[in-house]
């Protein structure tokens, strides 16, 4: 039962190492940590949230939890709810990326501040395995319905301030872009792909992280004329975009984007992931914004902003967060603000990019390792001389690169992010840190 339980969400393989019975067991288990009262619940199209929906459900109303269903929705959508609705806590009920046969919950309290496994999934996990649930409420809580998507799409569109008509391409995945993309019809010419919604992901995993999902929408946007194209994942909670050309943008470059447009309309304080380039940090600077370094993990920014009450975060991995959004992701609205910015110029996106793209990256590169804390230590050592920082793992900065190494949370895995003021540096730099973390 422990693997299902993750550093930030619960999630397994829906009928063998998830079931409706553990779903309710952890719906019994949600309701006696958190003590809420009332849960606004969301699920994707897979087959099998609807049965995990009555099952956690069925959980909660024993312990007098009342549940607020939002039925389909993206998981943006569902954090929203959390906090327009002023409930004492959240699920949403996806597998986010993983193939169709997963589900799980991501969970959060009231203002949709998120559960992660230091902050309540490890005392669910221990209250599902001793069955040390509260005694069952005298009177059960009630289910009623909400539909969030009108509010959410109004809500969104206050961030508007397009200067003409802009059209893109869009690829749904066969997932909850579908709901997520209801922001931008009718304000966007919108080319959908994939857009019938379908669990088992019939056309590519919904994963724009793996560029080659993105194969299909450069297609696309290359056989037209497109301002932009845009990939959802599984839950909508991320995006991946192309520009005009087709061309793959770098999820750190977005960050960027989506920067100089907030902060042409109010100053504050900008995340970005430690693994983004030293660009977005300039670019944030550059246009009278205040930039902080922030760890990976989609807990800890937002954290770290409600901290600072910082205006939005970006992270690597093409998590858009924003303040608007109650500190948490809006896919959406990543997107109008990248198609404000390209509309009020007479440059196209690609060129608006070019300026950013100041140093060469490797793009985070993977290691499998016997043990961590050992290849943590040679890099230590191997790199004393530079600036260290172990933000999350280690981090070294020089003057004309720098580099970080983590270690995954669920895998015995070593991830490398190397950035050079010249290709031949990165390319360089990549190579012999490979080989010392390979070692």
């Amino acid at each position: 039962m422990s693997q299902i339980f993750k550093a930030y969400d619960i999630r397994g393989i829906y009928g063998d190492t998830l079931t409706e019975d553990l779903a309710r067991d952890i719906g019994r288990a949600f309701a006696s940590f958190l003590k809420c009262r009332k849960v606004v619940v969301g699920q994707d199209m897979r087959p099998h949230s609807q049965p995990l929906f009555d099952a956690l459900a069925a959980g909660l109303t024993m312990q007098g939890c009342d549940v607020i269903h939002l039925g389909l929705c993206s998981t943006p959508m569902s954090y929203y709810a959390n906090g327009l609705l002023g409930t004492d806590a959240g699920i949403m009920i996806t597998a986010s990326h993983n193939p169709g046969e997963w589900n799980g919950f991501k969970l959060s309290r009231a203002q949709a501040v998120p559960i992660s496994g230091d902050t309540g999934i490890k005392d669910i996990e221990r209250i599902v395995k001793e069955k040390s649930f509260d005694a069952p409420a005298e009177t059960p809580g009630g289910i009623t319905e909400y539909d969030v998507i009108p509010s959410y799409v109004e809500h969104v569109r206050e961030h508007v301030h397009f200067g003409r008509q802009v059209r893109i391409a869009a690829d749904m995945a066969n997932s909850m872009g579908v709901y997520e993309a209801k922001v931008l019809e009718g304000i966007m010419d919108i080319e959908p792909m994939f857009d019938e919604l379908d669990g088992t992901f019939p056309n590519h995993e919904a994963n724009p992280l793996n560029l080659d999902t993105l194969e299909p929408l450069q297609e696309k946007v290359r056989s037209g004329t497109y301002d932009f194209g845009i990939a959802f994942d599984g839950d909508a909670d991320r995006a991946g975009f192309v520009d005009e050309k087709g061309d793959i943008i770098p999820m750190d470059i977005i960050t960027a984007l989506v920067a100089e447009d907030i902060l042409a309309q109010q100053k504050g304080v900008i995340f970005y992931d430690l693994r983004s380039s030293w660009a977005v940090k300039e670019i944030i600077e550059e246009n009278g914004g205040t930039p902080m370094m922030s760890r990976v993990g989609h807990a800890f920014i937002k954290q770290q902003m409600r901290d600072s009450d910082a205006v939005f975060a970006g992270e690597l991995s093409g998590h858009y967060y924003f303040r608007d959004n109650y500190f948490t992701e809006s896919s959406s609205m990543a997107a109008i603000c990248v198609a404000n910015i390209i509309t009020n110029s007479d440059k196209p996106l690609s060129e608006l990019v070019a300026p950013i793209v100041r140093y060469s990256a490797s793009g985070e590169i993977n290691s499998t390792v016997e043990d961590s804390a050992v290849v943590l230590d040679r890099i230590r050592e191997g790199y004393a001389d530079g600036t260290v920082l172990e933000l999350d793992g280690v981090s070294v900065e020089y003057d004309d690169w720098w580099f970080n190494v983590r270690c995954s949370n669920t895998e015995p895995l070593v991830r490398l992010n190397v950035e050079a003021k010249t290709r031949e540096m990165m390319e360089k730099k990549r190579d012999e840190l490979l080989a010392l973390i390979r070692a």
